[in-house]
């Protein structure tokens, strides 16, 4: 007689493990977190492989989540995926970051004002986040679902960020990125995004030639903070064939001008040179 078939979404034997330090508990539950929103949902056998964690570990962390609603368990799917308590802890973060609260409007203009989508990133470490986008209607657009990281180094915003930090804090950054080529057009040598990064400075925007994406393209300008820091950067991204000619100087200003304008709305100061 078969037994009947365990559901991928349960472990196969009670959790036995001792308790654990309470830092290594946190640190391992964030782990688990952090992965799901990574994967969009995924199976417990699947989830447990990816973060090394044993199954019975893995299901006592995700059913203590469920219990505060931070994760949720599809029974159909047999998938578990991150809850609603993580969207407000996360969305705790935009309501305190004035830059994100009245940039949405900016961001709407902008879209309307070059017919591409807008979007608003912020720096962390050696990648941005995206924690904002207003896409263009039309049928053809570039799409960032928030939370979505990229390399700095191929990054319209990313690129524009570093341009406008000070030289020695850009020159940190720079020589800790492994300039990863995700296209033939990613910078992969420290002197060309060098190079790059002081055109950027000089005409207050970046261009992104389909470094990250190919066929797709964008133009980014910082947003700097009250000590005229870069702390986050706006820009518009599409296909690159909306993004060559004359019209690429028109779409540098009209970025240049929103993260300026977002720069001073959210407090920001311009830095003395």
């Amino acid at each position: 007689m078969n037994s009947p078939k365990r559901p991928r979404g349960r472990p196969k034997s009670a959790f036995k493990e001792s308790s654990a330090g309470t830092l290594q508990a946190l640190d391992r539950a964030l782990g688990v977190l952090t992965a799901l929103a990574r994967d969009e949902g995924t199976t417990l056998s699947d989830l447990s492989r990816e973060i090394d964690i044993p199954t019975a570990t893995t299901h006592r962390i995700l059913t203590t989540l469920e219990n505060h609603r931070f994760v949720t368990f599809d029974e159909e799917r047999q998938e578990w995926a991150v809850g609603i308590e993580a969207w407000r802890t996360g969305t705790a973060f935009l309501k305190r970051n004035s830059v994100v609260e009245v940039g949405r409007p900016v961001m709407r203009r902008l879209m309307k004002e070059t017919g591409e989508t807008a979007n608003l990133a912020v720096p962390d470490g050696l990648e941005v986040v995206f924690v904002g986008q207003v896409e263009t209607p039309n049928p053809i657009r570039a799409f960032f679902p928030p939370g979505t990281r990229t390399a700095m180094h191929a990054s319209g915003i990313g690129k524009a960020i570093l341009a406008a930090m000070r030289p020695q804090a850009q020159q940190r950054l720079v020589e800790d990125m492994d300039l990863t080529p995700f296209t033939a057009s990613t910078h992969v040598t420290l002197s060309g995004l060098t190079a790059d990064l002081h055109s950027i400075a000089a005409r207050g925007w970046s261009h992104d030639r389909e470094e990250r994406h190919a066929g797709m393209s964008c133009i980014g300008a910082a947003i700097l903070n009250d000590q005229g820091e870069p702390c986050a950067g706006i820009s518009v991204s599409g296909p690159t064939v909306r993004f060559s000619g004359e019209g690429i100087a028109d779409l540098g200003r009209r970025v240049a001008e929103a993260a300026q304008e977002i720069t001073d709305l959210s407090g920001g100061a311009m830095r003395d040179v």
